[in-house]
């Protein structure tokens, strides 16, 4: 059987827009991650750069909630009963900000909220600076955990799970959520108990041995090929592998499934 590969990827921009919401008011609702948002300035620079400095000093504790609704609400594809959280940290409250009539959030190339990031505040108009906000983004789900210490080189058995709420967004590898995905995989590395499976702890599925005999297929638009052939290598999950054919021609193909070859045409 194929496994299902369940992973969680949340909606990075769509949290940024939420940030920017809470941080500067209404008039980043209907804005995105590298929206702008626009404000009249104050009439002097020193009092508007002390203004954003205190607000910052106060903490995030006045922004903290409409952050989370609205992060609660941009994120999708999460297991049912997931829940949100959303931590803001503090600009640096010694800078000294002048006014700007127009803020873009930003994130650096390649960022995702997903566990802790920065998140960039440029001024894009009536001033010149650039300044970032520490945020970390927690998703507890149910996810399947190691119920007792297990070594490198374990199989994975339903007695040696235990499902239980983990953050999904403490590391970068997404947690397995499902139990199909991880019962007769092998551990990459050691397990403490009560730890997160993760798809990176899992070996990738051998699913036929050098020698065997093997399905090939492969379709497309008003075509579809099969035959078989024996396999000369091992066909671990996803990789390419060479079979031979009855015929004795060698052809390279994917390991897809048991005994299953996906040929490249």
């Amino acid at each position: 059987m194929q496994p299902v590969n369940e992973s969680i990827h949340p909606r990075a921009a769509a949290i940024a827009g939420a940030i920017a919401l809470a941080l500067f008011g209404a008039t980043a609702g209907a804005q995105s991650a590298t929206g702008t948002i626009s404000g009249t300035p104050p009439a002097t620079g020193i009092d508007a750069a002390d203004d954003d400095a205190d607000d910052a000093a106060r903490g995030p504790s006045s922004y903290q909630v409409p952050i989370e609704n609205l992060a609660r609400a941009a994120v999708g594809g999460l297991p049912a009963g997931a829940r949100v959280e959303v931590e803001v940290g503090r600009i640096n409250p010694r800078l000294k900000l002048a006014p700007c009539a127009r803020i873009t959030p930003h994130l650096a190339a390649g960022t995702r909220l997903w566990g802790r990031v920065s998140v960039g505040l440029r001024c894009s108009e009536g001033a010149r600076w650039n300044v970032f906000v520490p945020v970390t983004v927690r998703v507890f789900a149910l996810a399947w955990t190691a119920a007792e210490p297990l070594p490198a080189g374990a199989v994975l058995t339903a007695a040696r799970l235990r499902r239980r709420e983990v953050d999904l967004a403490a590391e970068p590898s997404p947690a397995v959520v499902s139990e199909a995905v991880a019962l007769g995989r092998t551990l990459a590395r050691a397990l403490q108990a009560g730890e997160a499976l993760r798809e990176a702890d899992l070996r990738p599925r051998q699913w036929f041995a050098a020698g065997d005999t093997v399905r090939l297929h492969s379709s497309g638009s008003g075509f579809a090929i099969s035959g078989q052939g024996q396999a000369l290598g091992a066909g671990i999950d996803g990789q390419l592998i060479k079979v031979r054919t009855e015929s004795g021609r060698i052809v390279q193909g994917r390991a897809t499934a048991a005994g299953q070859v996906e040929l490249l045409l």
